[in-house]
């Protein structure tokens, strides 16, 4: 911002702080007035570098003292809403009438398993800034189910398995600039730094964002990764203050909020559900464990784990870091799921009782110049209802608001993706450049 002189005329000096006021309000926007907290790159159809617009609201602030890097601390920061189901307090939950024959399905002597430790065991993920550059993901199997557009996926970001595993490959990124979660599956890097991945969802950190009814993430249970690991960050800090995720080798076609998707593998009615919640009994005594294990396992009185995906029964996910004590987490084998309960399961969805509804209504999608010169800008504008979140592609990607200024390096066309629990709508502006 300019400094003035002082200007002794009464009637000049108000117009001068009129200005200056402006400004500042302008500056606090994080750029062009209107914009969102969606990474304002360049607009060509590459895939450009993301400025970190600011504009998030919220936990913004608290999102931007996440540290960078692999494995980063998160310095107290919690993804999603208060009230999102994964930070939900259920330990006063009833418990479901038909828990300890569920339970006996599971197989009550199986135990807890701590699918994390050192030496990259578990879900890596890390966290950028605005300046990490967007590349395009090409989908490989369920691109009608993915979210388009550029992502700030680094070359390097670390996959779940090592660059050689032949798994579920995912890849966990956090932007700490623009408070957004972008998660791939079964994702390769590309020499020319953009990825091929089976799936790619973005999550709204400040939001409490669901999936479209039936669509899959990079999860089978339709949810994030993210939240649900255990890491070391919070466990070191005292406190996980959200529930965890889990497996379970058996489920049916049948899902419960904020599971919306289903991969059944058994026809048994006891069989689990996606986004079944098992708690801790509140009178299991941990007094014996550990500290470390002691703050994962009152986590698990409080807030539950949640059946994510198929897999070996009773695997808790966490994330990997080399300051785990492996023996020591072992211990947890020793909690079987006889000391678990099911809470109480409602509503449980099936192929007949998924909710129905209209896919989301996007009233205009316009620009206020089409046809620009190289270096200038024009803004993208809409009206949507019915969405929870909605994504321009090619750039900047996700975004809160209903505006946002693009500079193209050439011609191009923006769509707009709009997304809510009914499906996904789409509408698109060509922008010419001269």
């Amino acid at each position: 911002m300019q400094f003035y002189r002082r200007i002794v005329v009464v009637k000049h000096a108000l117009l001068i702080l009129s200005i200056l006021l402006a400004l500042f309000l302008l500056g606090c926007g994080g750029g062009t007035a209107g914009t969102s907290g969606g990474n304002l790159g360049s607009g060509g159809s590459g895939g450009g570098s993301g400025s970190g617009g600011g504009g998030t609201g919220g936990n913004a602030q608290a999102c931007n003292a996440i540290s960078l890097g692999a494995g980063a601390n998160l310095n107290g920061f919690m993804p999603f809403a208060s009230d999102n189901l994964w930070n939900k307090d259920i330990s006063a939950s009833p418990v479901d009438s038909n828990s300890d024959s569920i339970i006996g399905f599971i197989g009550s002597t199986i135990g807890l398993h701590p699918d994390f430790g050192t030496g990259g065991n578990g879900i890596p993920y890390v966290v950028v800034n605005g300046t990490q550059n967007l590349v395009g993901v090409n989908f490989t199997a369920y691109g009608d189910e993915s979210d388009p557009g550029f992502m700030p996926i680094p070359s390097n970001a670390p996959i779940e398995g090592g660059s050689g595993s032949t798994g579920d490959r995912h890849v966990l990124v956090l932007d700490n600039a623009n408070c957004f979660l972008y998660e791939m599956g079964r994702a390769f890097p590309n020499t020319d730094g953009s990825w091929d991945a089976d799936v790619a969802v973005v999550w709204d950190l400040l939001g409490d964002e669901q999936r479209p009814w039936t669509w899959t993430s990079v999860d089978a249970a339709g949810l994030p990764i993210f939240p649900g690991l255990a890491r070391y960050d919070e466990v070191a800090a005292g406190q996980i203050k959200h529930a965890l995720r889990f497996t379970l080798q058996r489920s049916r076609q049948a899902m419960i909020p904020p599971a919306s998707h289903w991969a059944p593998n058994n026809s048994n009615s006891l069989a689990a559900p996606m986004g079944m919640r098992l708690r801790l009994k509140a009178n299991y005594d941990i007094s014996h464990f550990s500290a470390k294990n002691q703050v994962i396992l009152t986590a698990l009185k409080k807030y539950g784990m949640i059946m994510a995906d198929n897999g070996s029964s009773m695997f808790i996910t966490g994330a990997p870091d080399d300051r785990w004590d492996d023996d020591d987490l072992h211990n947890l084998g020793q909690v079987q799921a006889s000391a678990f309960e099911v809470v109480q399961m409602t509503p449980v969805y099936i192929s007949s009782t998924v909710p129905q509804g209209s896919a989301p209504t996007i009233s205009s999608f316009t620009a206020s110049s089409t046809t620009i010169s190289a270096g200038q800008s024009t803004t993208l504008s809409w009206t949507v209802s019915g969405a929870s979140y909605v994504i321009v592609s090619p750039v900047p990607g996700p975004v809160r608001e209903s505006s946002v200024s693009v500079s193209p390096t050439r011609t191009t066309t923006y769509t707009l993706y709009a997304t809510g629990q009914y499906g996904q709508s789409s509408s698109s502006v060509t922008v010419t450049v001269h």
